[in-house]
């Protein structure tokens, strides 16, 4: 099978085609697991990240890629619940051990023995993928493969992230960043939350604009001032300024959600810049997000086709994949990209 392979890491500058098309074994279904013919699949800052190695694939090559969306081709022993052609999807959870706490209560995110798909396990920048069968999610028929991709990470992590802001309709909610899941979030945000007044806050003009275009009630830079305090706010991009700015934009008892795995340390001495008085004096909060659980996948997808969410979608050919890392890495964004590959 083809698939585009991570060799070596390296930053983009230092090489901007990370990755290499190769013929590469086509995978066979263990015990528990499906073979899944791939159709699209999403393109995530994650991947920078692990081509970069801020959050480095536990060996090398690997095959980067973890939203995935295809058909089952083959079952392996055991597998129930799923028939050859059904629509599939697979997302950044390719598994956890079922039997920490964590785990049994529903948080597989957390678990120390989580792996990642396309970083601990082979993923979707491929022809083929196998995963197990317990963490594939039927994809609901409201959406093309195309558009139901950027929901299987960047919708799902969105989900996950308002969830923690603990937001209340009426309440303001900050986007800081303006890409693939900040996006998801606004129009999740405009169907749960009616009378909730979205700012945004983004360094490009042009996602700005895209922001004010989705229903966004303020667009401006991390250093403009917004219209009031916001009561949470969400980061999602990859760096330290935007936190730093985000925590004076928050009004009291407010909360950052900070929907990052990693932070480059481009900027890492702005947080030299942080002031207990005006940055976290009146409790406010400051919480990451790890990942995703099953059942923000799970849900998410649900929510998605009952509003539903049509994601804004840029398309590339499998081979392009390192064009279109280059294009997220220099902030060419409107919405999510997606390889095309079956």
């Amino acid at each position: 099978m083809k698939a585009m392979v991570l060799e070596r890491i390296s930053t983009l500058t230092e090489n901007p085609t990370p990755l290499v098309l190769a013929e590469w074994p086509k995978p066979v279904p263990r015990s528990g697991e499906l073979l899944i013919h791939v159709s699209v699949c999403g393109v995530c800052h994650t991947e920078l990240d692990e081509i970069e190695g801020r959050t480095p694939p536990a060996r090398l090559p690997m095959i980067l890629g973890h939203q995935v969306v295809g058909r089952v081709a083959e079952l392996g022993s055991s597998v129930t619940g799923f028939a050859v052609g059904d629509r599939v999807g697979v997302a950044w959870i390719h598994s956890a051990c079922g039997v920490c706490a964590h785990c049994q209560a529903g948080n597989e995110n957390l678990c120390e023995r989580f792996e990642a798909t396309g970083r601990d396990a082979h993923g979707g920048y491929a022809e083929y993928i196998t995963a197990p069968a317990e963490f594939v999610f039927p994809i609901p028929d409201a959406f093309s493969d195309v558009e139901a991709a950027p929901l299987l990470c960047a919708g799902a992590i969105g989900y996950r992230s308002l969830k923690l802001t603990e937001l209340e309709d009426g309440e303001t909610l900050g986007l800081s960043g303006f890409g693939a899941s900040a996006h998801l979030v606004l129009m999740m945000v405009r169907h749960r939350y009616p009378n909730t007044r979205v700012f945004v806050f983004a360094r490009n003009s042009e996602e700005r604009a895209f922001a004010l275009e989705l229903g966004a009630a303020w667009a401006g830079d991390w250093t403009d001032e917004p219209p009031g305090k916001a009561d949470a706010i969400i980061d999602t991009t990859p760096v330290w300024k935007p936190v730093v700015e985000s925590l004076r934009h928050l009004a009291p008892g407010g909360r950052l959600v900070v929907n990052a795995i990693r932070k480059e340390d481009v900027d890492k001495d702005y947080l030299l810049q942080l002031e207990y008085p005006s940055h976290l004096w009146m409790e406010k909060e400051i919480k990451s997000v790890a990942n995703v659980a099953r059942s923000d996948v799970g849900d998410f997808l649900a929510l998605a086709a009952a509003i539903p969410i049509r994601p804004e979608v840029e398309e590339y050919a499998l081979e392009d994949a390192n064009q279109a890392l280059l294009d997220l890495k220099t902030r060419r964004i409107r919405g999510a990209k997606v390889l095309k590959i079956a």
